[in-house]
């Protein structure tokens, strides 16, 4: 794109005149990693759904209060599958606030992404980034740079945030999920949030946002709750259950918001046996 200043982190394949999801989610959040190609597109969604980066930002907190449940659990092992940019208050600085040996490996495919990524965890020995299509599972565990960055003979916790909305049904991304929970050791966790019109305050909103991103390369599947809550299979849910993303461990009652209840997304925690 002419006029474009293309950054030091941004490699020559990467294409800056399409909106990249990973930079676009950056742009919900409030971040700096992104371009006007993805802010026009993002524009496009907020016509349709306003809320979008309070929503976004509910997803964030809620990947907090997972990882930080998961740290008091003894978890010191993260493998963050479609990680997106890792920018402010993501896995590592949660994680290692309270343990500072704890090891991340975020996951991803985007260029944009990973060469992000790597800039800025450069200087982190025990958080990496590792590239791998989610939606291959069995090769992503193959994969000599998985095995470096974390031990899956030990605990660990397999984080799949806001990202199965993007994996159609024929990906099966049940089988995605079932995958990463037999290859990960007894006493593991899967932690899942996923977009939903399910309950949803203002569905013909999320109607409209998912008919713009199913325009581009990155098509989007809203699920009801029963069909998220099937991603975790036969795993055992630990407490709340699968609910909607304010609801699951709220820091403290004043947290919830009176349209918790309505939130356009579902999220869950299980327990590998």
């Amino acid at each position: 794109m002419e006029g474009v200043e293309r950054p030091v982190w941004a490699p020559d394949e990467v294409d800056l005149t399409k909106p990249s999801v990973a930079r676009v989610y950056d742009y919900y959040l409030g971040g700096s990693h992104n371009f006007a190609v993805d802010r026009a597109f993002a524009a496009k969604v907020l016509e349709a759904m306003p809320d979008l980066p309070k929503h976004a930002q509910e997803n964030r907190a809620f990947l907090r209060r997972a990882v930080r449940a998961l740290v008091a659990e003894g978890i010191d092992q993260f493998v963050d599958l479609g990680s997106g940019i890792p920018t402010v208050g993501n896995v590592h600085e949660v994680a290692q606030a309270l343990n500072p040996d704890a090891r991340i490996a975020y996951v991803d495919w985007d260029p944009v992404a990973l060469a992000h990524s790597r800039a800025i965890l450069a200087d982190n020995p025990n958080a990496t980034v590792v590239a791998g299509d989610l939606r291959r599972p069995a090769e992503l565990l193959d994969e000599p740079a998985l095995d470096k960055a974390v031990d899956l003979s030990r605990p660990v916790a397999v984080l799949i945030v806001s990202v199965l909305h993007f994996v159609p049904d024929d990906d099966k991304p049940e089988e995605i999920v079932a995958t990463m929970a037999r290859s990960v050791a007894p006493g593991s966790f899967v932690v899942i949030s996923h977009a939903s019109n399910d309950r949803s305050g203002q569905p013909d909103q999320a109607e409209k946002a998912e008919e713009i991103y199913n325009r581009t390369a990155s098509p989007f599947r809203m699920r009801d709750r029963h069909e998220i809550a099937a991603l975790f299979g036969d795993l055992e849910m630990v407490h709340p259950g699968v609910v909607q993303m304010p609801l699951w461990r709220p820091d403290s009652p004043e947290d919830v918001g009176p349209d918790a209840a309505t939130y356009p997304g579902f999220a869950g925690v299980a327990r590998t046996r």
